[in-house]
């Protein structure tokens, strides 16, 4: 077994390979990501937060592969380095993630002003209108604040409530001066029957606003994200640990009474019996 302990060694081996092949998965994500993100308005916002991503799982792949190399030859400098990175990220990402939970309040506010601000929504731009439509059809809402009330007679198609979905959803009937659009509102097309129609009074639309909805899911992705990171922090931390242990057990030094090998035979003091001597 050596100096260090087989069954440490082992597991501290596992959560290094663990650490490495999760460090490379998130390096390939965010490769993605930033391909996905690379022609966006928003790349310029996002791209440092993105640089920052990449050193941080790069360095954590580096330190990983040092850990191995480290328990294996049992080279001390690998685990000191690899105990002392990984303390560094665990401790950074223990702050991100206390960011996170600080600006959980800040961020539904922001996404109930930005809605709040597409008010009324017969003005709202086509850009937004698009984000509500798919919103309502993904999220079974309609209206961001007072449901379809917040469209006022011109009701949109991706209001209108199945007959599958009465079960499982709540469904209201609209007034009867209201209208459903099948198109845009604000898109090029004449306003004329083709892509507006009376309700009939047998057609139900989804009585959830949709803003609630959307603030819960942000919170809900928000809580998401930092349960995962406090997840891979203990992971780095349980490999720190690890590290330490190893260290110390390197260090541990097993007393050993020295023996010594000599040529010469040793002298013999001759023992006489009780008579003889008292002669």
């Amino acid at each position: 077994m050596g100096r260090i302990h087989i069954c440490v060694k082992r597991t501290f081996i596992f959560v290094c390979v663990l650490i490495g092949i999760i460090s490379t998965l998130l390096l390939a994500i965010t490769l993605f990501g930033h391909g996905y993100f690379h022609q966006s308005e928003e790349i310029e916002e996002i791209l440092p937060g993105i640089v920052v991503l990449y050193v941080l799982e790069a360095a954590t792949l580096v330190l990983s592969i040092f850990g191995v190399y480290g328990a294996r030859k049992e080279k001390k400098w690998a685990v000191v380095l690899f105990s002392v990175g990984m303390s560094l990220a665990s401790l950074y990402l223990f702050v991100e993630c206390v960011n996170g939970y600080q600006s959980k309040h800040e961020m539904e506010e922001l996404t109930r002003e930005e809605h709040l601000a597409m008010m009324p929504l017969s003005g709202a731009n086509q850009t937004d209108l698009e984000g509500l439509y798919n919103m309502q059809t993904n999220f079974k809402c309609c209206g961001l604040v007072q449901g379809y009330q917040d469209w006022g007679t011109d009701i949109p198609i991706s209001c209108l409530c199945s007959d599958e979905d009465s079960t499982d959803f709540k469904c209201v009937a609209p007034g009867n001066n209201t209208r459903f659009v099948i198109h845009y509102p604000n898109s090029d097309m004449s306003e004329d029957d083709d892509h507006k129609g009376l309700m009939d009074e047998h057609m139900l639309v989804y009585k959830e606003p949709c803003l609630p909805i959307l603030i819960s899911f942000v919170g809900y992705d928000i809580i998401l994200i930092i349960g995962t990171l406090v997840a891979l922090k203990a992971l780095w931390d349980v490999g720190v640990v690890l590290a330490i242990t190893i260290l110390c057990q390197m260090r541990r030094k097993v007393d050993v009474p020295p023996v010594i090998f000599t040529s010469q035979p040793p002298q013999y003091r001759e023992l006489c019996d009780t008579a003889e001597c008292l002669t």
